[in-house]
């Protein structure tokens, strides 16, 4: 008896192994999927600015990669005595403002460097809802827990959304887009807001499929809302995937997206892990010593023949 209806995801066309530089954008899926993938050693950038849950806002992060510009004082805000700007997350604030803008250029270089290599972008949507700064009179990446006040809420429409990407879709004709729709439900804009700001999100990404053949979509959303229909699949606070969905949906991504000789690799990559992680019962034991010397050998080995991936 089958006790799910399983979603069947072709292998993409075009896959990726440890030779192919992909960036994760978007939202806190971009850094699931791509956390799961650094953790394998393979070369991936994931939100130099932090993660971003509205499409603008993306886009927005994406023009920056690509024009490079650095970010200067004038785009300085500060809330609660913390230096930011309204396109980072609130993980890059700092006390002190020039300290702020040396991490966030550093980042922002690294950054335009991995989006100049990238073969694969992988563009997690979170929501089709936004905040419009009023004064500035731009979407923000983040709120900063500025007076509501500050902010006008807006919903970005299909088209709208559709467009934003198109006009950077055209300008990278040659690598891969991946698209999909973060699988957290935003339940603050009710049961029926949050269908409606995915439904649109989906639409979005089935148009720029129907206009780039190199605008691909991975089904997350889909994954989690049918194949781990139940709530021993989600977090404590029952909106976001639990750690066992998030492995669930990344090896389903990894099924889809990685190569033959890629997936080869990363089953050593995760048993050398597995082996640095190992505690034992009782150090300094011969028994212990030999697992040591075992792993380093096997560390080792694996770096002769694969000189491109570092432990």
């Amino acid at each position: 008896m089958q006790w799910q209806t399983i979603i069947t995801i072709p292998a993409f066309p075009q896959q990726m192994n440890y030779h192919t530089p992909v960036l994760f954008i978007g939202s806190c899926f971009a850094s699931n999927m791509g956390g799961a993938m650094l953790q394998r050693k393979f070369p991936v950038t994931i939100n130099p600015f932090g993660v971003a849950y509205n499409p603008q806002s993306i886009v927005q992060a994406l023009q920056r990669l690509r024009n490079g510009n650095l970010f200067e004082e004038k785009e300085l805000v500060c809330c609660r005595g913390l230096w930011t700007t309204f396109s980072h997350h609130s993980s890059f604030s700092h006390p002190n403002a020039a300290a702020f803008l040396q991490q966030a250029n550093e980042a922002l270089q690294k950054g335009q460097e991995a989006f100049r290599r990238a073969s694969f972008l992988v563009v997690s949507l979170g929501t089709s809802w936004a905040y419009r700064h009023k004064e500035k009179n731009t979407i923000v990446a983040n709120c900063h827990k500025f007076p509501a006040t500050d902010f006008e809420r807006v919903f970005l429409p299909v088209e709208e959304t559709a467009e934003l990407f198109a006009s950077e879709i055209a300008a990278d004709l040659s690598r891969i887009w991946i698209f999909t729709v973060s699988p957290v439900r935003h339940w603050k804009d009710g049961a029926h807001g949050n269908q409606l700001s995915k439904a649109s999100l989906l639409l979005a990404v089935e148009k720029l499929q129907q206009q780039f053949p190199n605008a691909w979509y991975f089904p997350a959303y889909e994954i989690m809302m049918d194949e781990l229909r139940d709530y021993r699949f989600y977090a404590g606070d029952m909106l976001h995937p639990s750690a066992q969905a998030v492995n669930y949906i990344w090896q389903r991504f990894s099924e889809a997206a990685l190569d033959g000789g890629a997936k080869k690799i990363m089953r050593e990559v995760e048993q050398i892990i597995a082996a640095q992680q190992h505690r034992p019962l009782h150090e300094n034991t011969v028994a212990h010593r030999k697992f040591l010397t075992d792993t380093h050998r096997k560390i080792q080995d694996f770096s002769a023949r694969y000189p491109f991936i570092h432990f």
